[in-house]
C-alpha cells in the first residue's frame, strides 16, 4: 500500500522540503483523473492516510516508526509524564527534558503529523475529483472526506499538544498555534505559499479543528462491520474527538453536549450511536483489540503491517525491549487500591537487569508486533463528561455515576465504592475524577495531554516541585531496586527520584519548532516557541 500511495501521490512536507528531496515536475507525476479513475484506488488513498497514522519515517533514514498514532507518540505522551520511568536511551531526551531544536523525537513529531496532513488534502482534492467524475456517488465522497478529516483534526490537536501552549495561556487564545493546512502542498508555488502563512494562532487552529469534526460527524457512517468499526473513523468516534477538543478549550457546555450524544441517560452508560459500552472486565479492550465495544478508534497493527520493532507498543511497553516501565510514583500511589483489578489485569512483573519490576500488560504481541495503539476509548468518554459535568453542577449523582461506571468495574468491593456523600465538595469528586483518569489510561500517552491542558487552571493543575503548574519530579531507572516498587518506601522516595521537573515557564515545557522546520522556513523561524531562538 506504502508503494501504491507513492507511486499515486507526489508528496512534500508541509514546509521543510527541498528540491533534492522531491522533484515536484517529475515526468511520472499521475494527476488526480487517473489516481483517483476508480473507486478502488479511491479506497486505496483513504487507506493510505490511516497508514500516514500509524506509520511515518523517522527523519535522516528510511525507517518506519511509531508517529504521529503509533508507539512513538504514545510513548512521548507517557515520557513527558512522571507515571512511566524511561528504562533506556531510546526516549530519554522527552523523559529527562533535556531534548532540543535539533532531536529526532520532536522532528519526528512534527514532520510525519505533516507529511500525514498533507497527504489527506491530497486525498481530499482527489476524492473531490473522483464525485465530479462520477467515479464515487456524492456519498460515498463525502463519507471518504469525512473519514480523513477526522485524521487531520486529530494530526492538528496532537501537534498543538506538544508545540503549543494550553489554550488558556491567553485570554482570547491569540497566541502561537501551528501551521494550518487545508491544500495539496504538490507544487513549488504552493510550498512559497505555505511558507508565507506561518503559525495560525491557538484559537484559529481549534476553529480548523472543530471545523472538520463538525464536517466528520455530519459525514461519517454510524458504525462500520467487524473492525473497521474501531480502525475506521466513525460519527461517534469525531463526536468523542470533538469532547475531548472542547474539554482542552475548558468548554464545559460544550463537553456535555457533545457527550450527551453518544453516552446514555443513565448507567450502564451504553452509547445511542455505534453501541459503545464499557467491557466488562479492564483488560477487555487489550484482550480483544478489534473486537471490543469499548475501543471507539484505535490504529490497526497486524503481523505484516505495523510500526515494526522501532515503533510498536510491544516492543516497548514490556520485556521484549524493556524501554518503558511502569513508575513507583504511580504503583506505590495510595489512591491505587490494591484490590484494583487493573493491577491483576494490566501489570505484569518481570525482571530487567538488577529490578524485578512492574511492566504495562496492555499490550501482548510481544515479538508480533499487532496490538492496535487506543487512540479513544469509551471509557475517556464517561471520565470527560464526568468532569466537565462536576465542573458545570457540582457533586452531581450523574458525575458520581459517570466515574463510578470506570472505576467500579476495578473496584469490585462495595465497601470501597463510591456514593454521593463520598464527596464534601467538587474538589474532592474533581480530584477522584483526575486520579481516575492517572491510573485507567496508564501506558496509553494521555498523562501528557493531562498535564498540558490543565496548566493554566488555577485549582486542579499538576504541579512540579516549586508549586507551580508543571511537570512534577520523575523516578530514575538507575537510581532504582526492587525494593523501590513497595509503598512502604515512600513515593517520594529520594533515592529514586532523580529526574527533576520542571514547571510551565521553563522553555522546555513544549517541544521546539525543529531545527529541519525553521532552517527552511524564515516566518516559522521568527515564530519559534519562547526560549528556543
Amino acid at each position: 500500500m506504502k508503494n501504491i500511495l507513492s507511486i499515486l501521490f507526489c508528496v512534500a512536507l508541509l514546509f521543510s522540503c527541498t528540491d533534492q528531496a522531491i522533484n515536484l515536475d517529475q515526468k511520472d507525476a499521475i494527476p488526480y483523473d487517473v489516481a483517483f479513475a476508480t473507486a478502488d484506488r479511491c479506497e486505496l488513498a483513504i487507506i493510505g492516510c490511516y497508514d500516514a497514522a500509524q506509520s511515518g519515517y523517522y527523519p535522516g533514514n528510511n525507517q518506519r516508526r511509531g508517529y504521529p498514532f503509533g508507539a512513538a507518540s504514545v510513548e512521548q505522551g507517557d515520557m513527558k509524564g512522571e507515571l512511566m520511568v524511561n528504562v533506556q536511551q531510546f526516549f530519554a531526551v522527552t523523559y529527562n527534558g533535556d531534548y532540543n531544536v535539533s532531536s529526532p523525537n520532536g522532528q519526528a513529531h512534527w514532520e510525519c503529523t505533516y507529511q500525514m496532513i498533507n497527504k489527506i488534502n491530497i486525498v481530499i482534492e482527489g476524492l473531490r475529483t473522483a464525485a465530479e467524475n462520477g467515479v464515487l456517488t456524492q456519498e460515498e465522497a463525502l463519507d471518504g472526506e469525512a473519514e480523513v478529516r477526522f485524521l487531520r483534526a486529530l494530526g492538528f490537536h496532537e501537534l498543538l499538544v506538544y508545540f503549543a501552549l494550553p489554550y488558556a495561556a491567553t485570554a482570547d487564545a491569540s497566541h502561537y498555534g501551528v501551521p494550518i493546512s487545508t491544500v495539496p502542498i504538490n507544487t513549488i508555488e504552493k510550498v512559497e505559499e505555505a511558507k508565507e502563512a506561518g503559525r495560525a494562532t491557538v484559537a484559529e487552529t481549534y476553529s480548523q479543528i472543530l471545523e472538520d469534526l463538525e464536517f466528520a460527524e455530519q459525514n461519517l457512517a454510524a458504525t462500520r462491520s467487524g473492525g473497521l468499526k474501531i480502525s475506521r473513523a466513525t460519527k461517534g468516534a469525531a463526536i468523542a474527538l470533538k469532547a475531548r477538543v472542547y474539554q482542552h478549550m475548558g468548554n464545559w457546555s460544550n463537553v456535555i453536549a457533545e457527550s450527551n450524544k453518544i453516552v446514555s441517560a443513565t448507567a450502564p452508560f451504553t452509547s445511542p450511536i455505534g453501541g459503545y459500552a464499557l467491557t466488562a472486565e479492564p483488560e477487555g479492550p487489550f484482550v480483544n483489540n478489534s473486537g471490543n465495544s469499548e475501543s471507539i478508534f484505535s490504529i490497526e497493527n497486524s503481523a505484516l503491517d505495523n510500526a515494526t520493532n522501532n515503533g510498536s507498543l510491544s516492543q516497548f511497553y514490556s520485556t521484549v525491549r524493556s524501554l518503558v516501565a511502569v513508575s513507583p510514583i504511580i504503583i506505590n500511589a495510595d489512591y491505587w487500591l490494591e484490590s484494583d483489578l487493573r493491577r491483576e489485569q494490566l501489570l505484569k512483573r518481570a525482571q530487567y537487569g538488577s529490578v524485578n519490576a512492574f511492566w504495562s500488560w496492555k499490550y501482548r504481541a510481544g515479538t508480533v508486533m499487532d496490538d492496535w495503539t487506543p487512540v479513544i476509548r469509551y471509557a475517556e468518554v464517561l471520565l470527560n463528561y464526568a468532569e466537565a459535568e462536576a465542573r458545570q453542577n457540582g457533586v452531581t449523582q450523574k458525575a458520581v455515576d459517570l466515574l463510578n461506571a470506570v472505576r467500579n468495574r476495578a473496584v469490585t468491593d462495595p465497601e470501597l465504592q463510591f456514593t454521593l456523600s463520598s464527596f464534601a465538595n467538587v474538589d474532592e469528586l474533581m480530584d477522584a475524577i483526575l486520579k481516575e483518569r492517572e491510573i485507567e489510561f496508564l501506558a496509553e500517552g494521555r498523562r501528557w495531554p493531562d498535564i498540558h491542558r490543565l496548566t493554566y487552571d488555577s485549582k486542579y493543575a499538576i504541579k512540579s516541585k516549586d508549586g507551580k503548574a508543571g511537570i512534577p519530579d520523575k523516578a530514575s531507572w538507575g537510581s532504582m531496586k526492587t525494593e523501590s516498587y513497595d509503598p512502604a518506601s515512600g513515593v517520594v522516595d529520594p533515592e529514586i527520584i532523580k529526574t527533576a521537573g520542571f514547571n510551565f515557564e521553563d522553555r522546555r515545557y513544549i517541544f521546539p519548532i525543529p531545527l529541519s522546520e525553521i532552517s527552511s522556513n524564515p516566518k516559522i523561524a521568527s515564530q519559534q516557541n519562547a526560549g528556543w531562538n
